[in-house]
C-alpha cells in the first residue's frame, strides 16, 4: 500500500555555512577553530567546500526547480561579529544574510535558520567555548541582534544544531576542536551550558516578541540494547540513552532533570571520575525557556545497538568509509555494536528506520508539552559515481522512501509532524570525512563547481508533486 504525506508537509534540503559556503577569510568573516584544526590536521579544508556563498542562487534555483520548498540554513556567528562578541556588526557579512534570504523569497523557499552549527567563533573558543559562561551571554547577544535583523525575513529559528555531538565530539571523541578525549567532566557541562545557552536566546525572543517561531534541533539515535532479554545489556542501552537523549530532551521539554536522570548521569560520572555544577538559576532560566518552546528538530541517521561493557573508554571513529572499522566503548555506559544483521553504510551507521518511528512516538508519548516536530536531518553518505553526468544513487532514494514511511507511519500515530529536510541539499564539506562522503540531492564537482542533479533529485521532484511515498 502506497504511504502518503500531508499536503503542507514540508520537504526541505538542509546546509550549514561551514559545510557549504567556504569563503572562511572573505568580507571580514572571523576565524573558526575549525580553521588552525583542520590545517593541522593537513587532510582536507573547508574552502571552498560548495562556494554557496557565491552559488547560493543556483542552488536555490535548483530548489525551486526540484520540489525543494524549504532549505535549512545556518549563519554563520563570526561572519556577524567576527571574534563572537564585538561591539559592532560586520556589514558585510549582516547584509550577506539579507541577499541569502532575499533570493530564497523569490524562488519560494522558506528559510529554517540555525544560529550555531558547529562553527563557535575562535575567540570564544579559545576562552573555553560554552563552558566558559561568557560564551553563554556571547551567544545570547548575538541571537537577539539575528533575531532583529532578520525579522520579517525569518519566521522559523532553531538556536542550537546537534548539543550532544557537539560536546562529545569535542571532550569525548576528540573529533572536534579542541580534540579533548574521554574528559566527561567538559561533556555534560558543556551540554548543560549550551542548553542555557539556547534557554536564553529563546526567551528573549519571546519577551521581545519577535514575529516567528523558535526551537532546538537535537541529534536523537535511538539506543536499544542489543540482546533484547539481558538485563545488562538493557542497562548498557539505558545510560547510553541517558547521556545522549534523555538529559537533553528533559532541559528541552522540562527545564531540569528528571531523578533517573540525574541519577543515571551521576552514575556516569562517578564511573569516569568527573563531575559538574547545575546551579538553581540555570534551571529558573531553562523552565521558563520549556514552556515556550515552539517545536523541536531531530537529526537521525541511524540508531544504536548496545551491550553491557566494563572496560575502560575506547573508540575509533571511522571517518574514511572503511567498513567495519568503528569502535565506541564507553566506561561506566557500555558498547555500540556495529556487525549486525542490519544494513549499514561504508562508515558503519546501521540503516533502521524503526529508530526514528519510535524516537518520534517517545517524545509525543514522553514529553506531553511538545508541540511540533521537524525532522531536521536524515540522510545517507553515499560514495556516488559519477558517469557522464548521471549519478545513480539508488541506494539514497530507498533510504530517504522508508524513513519518511516511517514519518509517515509516526503522523498517522497522532504524531504532529510537519517537515522532513535531507541532509543535505547539496554535497558538502564534511567535518571529519572532508569530501568523499556526499549526502546531496546535487552532485558537486568540487574542482569546477559544477551542480548536477543525481537520480534522487527526480525522484524527489516526483514526490514533491504526488506526496506518493512509492
Amino acid at each position: 500500500m502506497t504511504k502518503l504525506l500531508p499536503k503542507n508537509f514540508v520537504l526541505g534540503g538542509a546546509t550549514a555555512a561551514y559545510q557549504a559556503e567556504g569563503a572562511t577569510k572573505e568580507d571580514g568573516k572571523g576565524k573558526v577553530a575549525w580553521d588552525d584544526f583542520l590545517e593541522k590536521q593537513g587532510r582536507f579544508k573547508a574552502d571552498p567546500a560548495s562556494d554557496f556563498y557565491h552559488r547560493y542562487p543556483e542552488d536555490l534555483e535548483l530548489c525551486e526547480k526540484f520540489g525543494v520548498d524549504g532549505i535549512r540554513i545556518s549563519i554563520a556567528w563570526s561572519r556577524i561579529f567576527p571574534n563572537g562578541n564585538d561591539q559592532e556588526p560586520n556589514p558585510l557579512g549582516v547584509k550577506f544574510y539579507h541577499d541569502l534570504f532575499k533570493e530564497c523569497h523569490k524562488r519560494q523557499v522558506e528559510p529554517y535558520v540555525t544560529l550555531h552549527h558547529f562553527d563557535t567563533p575562535d575567540t570564544l573558543h579559545k576562552e573555553g567555548d560554552f563552558l566558559n559562561l561568557d560564551t553563554v551571554e556571547a551567544f545570547a547577544r548575538y541571537a537577539d541582534f539575528c533575531f532583529k535583523e532578520y525579522e520579517g525575513e525569518v519566521t522559523k529559528w532553531f538556536t542550537f544544531n546537534e548539543v550532544w555531538p557537539v560536546s562529545s565530539c569535542q571532550y569525548l571523541t576528540g573529533t572536534f576542536p579542541p580534540g579533548i578525549r574521554f574528559d566527561y567532566s567538559k561533556v555534560v557541562q558543556s551540554m548543560h551550558n549550551i542548553m542555557l545557552a539556547h534557554a536564553r536566546a529563546l526567551n528573549l525572543f519571546k519577551e521581545k516578541g519577535y514575529a516567528g517561531q523558535c526551537g532546538i534541533i537535537h541529534s536523537l539515535e535511538t539506543k536499544y540494547p542489543y540482546n533484547r532479554d539481558s538485563i545488562d545489556d538493557q542497562r548498557a542501552a539505558e545510560l547510553a540513552d541517558t547521556l545522549s537523549n534523555k538529559f537533553l530532551l528533559d532541559a528541552t521539554f522540562l527545564g531540569e532533570y528528571q531523578e533517573a536522570t540525574w541519577n543515571n548521569i551521576q552514575e556516569i560520572l562517578r564511573s569516569n571520575d568527573a563531575h559538574i555544577e547545575v546551579p538553581y538559576e540555570d534551571i529558573v532560566e531553562m523552565k521558563q525557556a520549556a514552556s515556550q518552546l515552539d517545536y523541536l528538530g531531530i537529526n537521525q541517521y541511524q540508531s544504536s545497538f548496545f551491550r553491557s561493557y566494563k572496560g575502560d573508554n575506547d573508540i575509533h571513529h571511522n571517518g574514511t568509509g572503511e567498513k567495519g572499522t568503528s569502535v565506541f566503548k564507553l566506561k561506566g555506559v557500555g558498547e555500540a555494536m556495529f556487525d549486525m544483521a542490519i544494513p549499514r553504510t561504508d562508515w558503519d551507521w546501521l540503516i533502521y528506520p524503526k529508530g526514528l518511528y519510535d524516537m518520534i512516538m517517545r517524545v509525543k508519548n514522553d514529553y506531553r508539552n511538545y508541540k511540533e516536530i521537524f525532522i531536521t536531518e536524515n540522510g545517507m553518505g553515499y560514495k556516488d559515481d559519477f558517469e557522464d553526468g548521471v549519478i545513480n544513487d539508488t541506494p539514497r532514494i530507498e533510504y530517504i522512501k522508508q524513513h519518511l514511511e516511517a514519518v509517515s507511519d509516526a503522523i498517522r500515530d497522532g504524531a504532529n509532524v510537519n517537515g522532513y529536510f535531507l541532509w543535505s541539499l547539496m554535497d558538502v564539506f564534511s567535518w571529519s570525512n572532508g569530501y568523499n562522503k556526499r549526502y546531496g540531492l546535487f552532485y558537486v564537482d568540487f574542482e569546477s563547481q559544477q551542480r548536477y542533479p543525481k537520480q534522487s533529485a527526480y525522484w524527489w521532484k516526483e514526490l514533491h508533486q504526488t506526496r506518493e511515498l512509492k
